[in-house]
């Protein structure tokens, strides 16, 4: 039979951060592949090895440092997660959320999630940005849902609304943010795949057919466990790669940690703004 991960469990991470940390954050961020510069700019930062902590699974993808930061942000509490961990490495689905249930029992409300993802759209160019404004989660549907096993009702209810993961407020802050800030900010679809192949040609022209315009393999997890247990979502994509719908383009781990250099100075901006202005 499946392990899961308890309540108890989590509460025990939980206790174990608590004791290192004296200011509860109010917001949390979890940043994708070769985004974890941004963490730089948080002031009096404490810093927590994820190897220190009981259960936490270790990254093993570069462009995941495994740090929890705690610091100031545009006068607000941040708790930033330098790099996640994904279903491909081998974890469960428990373990690669375990991150967002956390955040939860830590009192936190909101979520920023970022990642680097491969473009679908045709329109869209490595270093853009999307907000996405929804997803598709074929990873949950083909059977690996992170909400599979027992449902914790101190989250949330057994089959949660998601209706709208996303929340509508702070993607109009980030709209009106990339307006006031000349950021070019792209809007779409966002589909989790499990990895760590990337995909074909006949595979992205499926997943734009379905209505995707962007693909990568986390973050659709954590959003569906972030909204069991009520929190707001902002999500960015950094697209990291050209849509490769004929064939003629070889995409690589390097070139997604690549974009990153170009994608997280825009990045940073939007999400400093969102804290200052939400």
């Amino acid at each position: 039979m499946d392990k899961f991960i308890t309540l108890a469990q989590i509460d025990e991470v939980v206790s174990q951060i608590r004791k290192r940390i004296t200011r509860k954050p109010d917001y949390a961020v979890i940043l994708g592949s070769g985004l974890g510069p941004l963490a730089d700019n948080i002031s009096n930062q404490v810093e927590i090895q994820v190897s220190e902590l009981l259960l936490w699974p270790q990254s093993t993808v570069q462009g995941h440092s495994g740090r929890l930061i705690f610091g100031d942000l545009e006068n607000k509490q941040v708790m930033v997660l330098q790099g996640r961990v994904h279903y491909y490495e081998g974890y469960s689905m428990d373990q690669v959320v375990l991150s967002v249930r956390v955040m939860q029992r830590m009192g936190i409300k909101t979520l920023i999630v970022t990642n680097a993802a491969g473009a679908i759209n045709p329109d869209f160019e490595p270093g853009d940005l999307m907000l996405i404004t929804d997803h598709i989660a074929l990873i949950g549907m083909a059977g690996l849902n992170p909400l599979r096993g027992p449902n914790l009702d101190e989250f949330g209810p057994r089959f949660p609304d998601m209706s709208q993961p996303y929340d509508r407020h702070l993607g109009q802050l980030a709209r009106q943010i990339s307006i006031d800030n000349d950021i070019k900010l792209k809007e779409g679809v966002y589909v989790c795949l499990a990895g760590p192949s990337f995909e074909s040609p006949a595979d992205l022209r499926f997943l734009r057919a379905i209505g995707a315009d962007a693909v990568g393999m986390s973050t659709v997890p954590e959003v569906i466990t972030a909204r069991h247990g009520g929190m707001r979502v902002l999500g960015i994509s950094g697209i990291s790669n050209k849509a490769n719908l004929d064939g003629n383009t070889i995409t690589t781990h390097e070139e997604v940690l690549g974009a990153g250099k170009v994608i997280v100075p825009k990045l940073v901006k939007l999400i400093r703004e969102v804290l200052i202005r939400d």
